[in-house]
């Protein structure tokens, strides 16, 4: 029996007017998700690029701090190999040269120039005395060549290169083949890879010019004749 102010359950209900639901958790889940995807709670939020951007810095910032971590020293440590490291390129960029972004056909070795042997040989000299090797070498691979020509160690053809001047000499000067295979490299390195040449090259190429002078071909084999019958 219940009295005027009802039982007690009745009167917790009407202080609170509401009862309390449980929702499970899943559902709860994806209304709250529902709710925050509004572009009312986003408007004064940052945009789609600078939300990638920041992801970005904080990447780099997180790649960093690895590389310090583990380099020997700490961030001072990374310093110093990052210096060591430019310091090493910055050598081979300049012992090597700037590296040309295609390398060129080879072309003829004479390029048009009818120049007789001592008129290539005394430019290379100028070069040489000037310290420009890499001209200085191209004269000098072309002296040589014509002093084959010039000798009939080589028919003259025009539009010969370097490597087709080295391996048809090499055929006929068999103990000079291997240095002018080397000559006519050095020559395609500078000339079309973008390399310079130094002082030692070009001493090189001067060296197997003079020995060349002096060295005799072999002589082609001619037609065996029959004896008399």
């Amino acid at each position: 029996m219940t009295g005027v102010g009802g039982t007690t359950t009745e009167r917790s209900i009407r202080a609170g007017e509401d009862i309390p639901v449980e929702i499970p958790r899943v559902p709860a889940r994806e209304a709250a998700q529902d709710e925050l995807s509004d572009p009312m709670y986003h408007e004064h939020g940052p945009n789609l690029l600078q939300r990638g951007l920041g992801r970005f810095w904080d990447w780099v910032g997180g790649l960093f701090d690895g590389l310090a971590g583990s380099a020997p020293g700490g961030p001072l440590g990374l310093v110093v190999v990052a210096l060591a490291v430019i310091g090493l390129t910055a050598a081979l960029w300049w012992r090597l040269g700037t590296p040309q972004r295609t390398v060129r056909a080879a072309e003829s070795l004479f390029g048009g120039s009818a120049r007789s042997t001592e008129e290539h040989r005394a430019a290379a000299d100028a070069h040489a005395a000037a310290h420009r090797w890499t001209q200085a070498v191209q004269e000098r691979v072309r002296a040589l060549v014509r002093s084959l020509e010039e000798r009939a160690v080589l028919d003259p053809r025009p539009g010969r290169t370097a490597d087709e001047a080295a391996t048809e000499a090499g055929r006929l000067l068999p103990a000079h083949a291997v240095r002018l295979g080397a000559a006519a490299r050095i020559f395609d390195d500078v000339t079309y890879g973008g390399r310079a040449a130094d002082e030692a090259a070009y001493t090189k190429v001067r060296a197997l010019d003079l020995d060349l002078e002096t060295a005799k071909p072999l002589l082609p084999a001619g037609p065996l004749t029959g004896a008399a019958g």
